[in-house]
């Protein structure tokens, strides 16, 4: 379960004039595979941000992330370092406050992130782009399994969580087909291209 978020800034107007497109959607769903694409695909744009997420476990192949100790977590969000943080399977994951600059500077930044941050994201920044990717069912079910990552908890407690389901995003993409055409998806997302489907 996820617990409450935290959107660390707290301005009067919204910060911009960049965008923030925030990726959010279940486990298994392949989230990183079309961000891992998607990053490929941008990385000759330098108004185009990929920033890393701070997580208490450790890295894997499968994910850009840093990883941080608990005590290190703790103190970094005492000093105001992070933009944002949030827990979801008993680990802790969080966004440093690096990316306001990059927004400040008119680029966008994408990053994955707990549905539960995105209704204070939205009160934050100025332009925010929410992209939920999901799969069926089963689909999810055999990426989990073959995932197997012990620290994340039981399977069957990671398919049966619920979310709040009032933070609509303002595109889906169902990840059902091959990761290539579902990444051209997302880089058009990314990029403002219009995109129906």
């Amino acid at each position: 379960m996820s617990d409450g978020p935290d959107i660390s800034a707290q301005r009067v107007s919204a910060i911009g004039p960049g965008r923030l497109v925030l990726v959010v959607g279940p486990s298994g769903a392949g989230k990183d595979t079309l961000l891992g694409l998607a990053k490929a695909a941008c990385a000759d744009d330098r108004n185009i941000v990929f920033p890393r997420r701070l997580i208490t476990r450790a890295a894997s192949t499968s994910e850009d992330n840093e990883e941080v100790s608990a005590d290190a977590f703790q103190h970094a969000i005492a000093a105001g370092n992070y933009a944002m943080h949030w827990e979801a399977h008993g680990h802790r994951y969080a966004l440093s406050r690096a990316i306001d600059d990059e927004i400040c500077a008119g680029r966008t930044v994408i990053a994955n992130v707990s549905r539960t941050v995105i209704s204070a994201a939205r009160r934050t920044y100025a332009n925010v782009t929410v992209v939920s990717i999901t799969a069926p069912p089963d689909v999810l079910a055999a990426r989990l399994a073959m995932r197997a990552r012990a620290s994340d908890g039981r399977l069957e407690q990671r398919l049966a969580r619920t979310v709040d389901e009032t933070t609509a995003p303002d595109v889906t993409i169902v990840n059902s087909g091959t990761a290539e055409y579902h990444a051209r998806q997302l880089v058009r997302v990314i990029k403002g291209e219009r995109w129906d489907g």
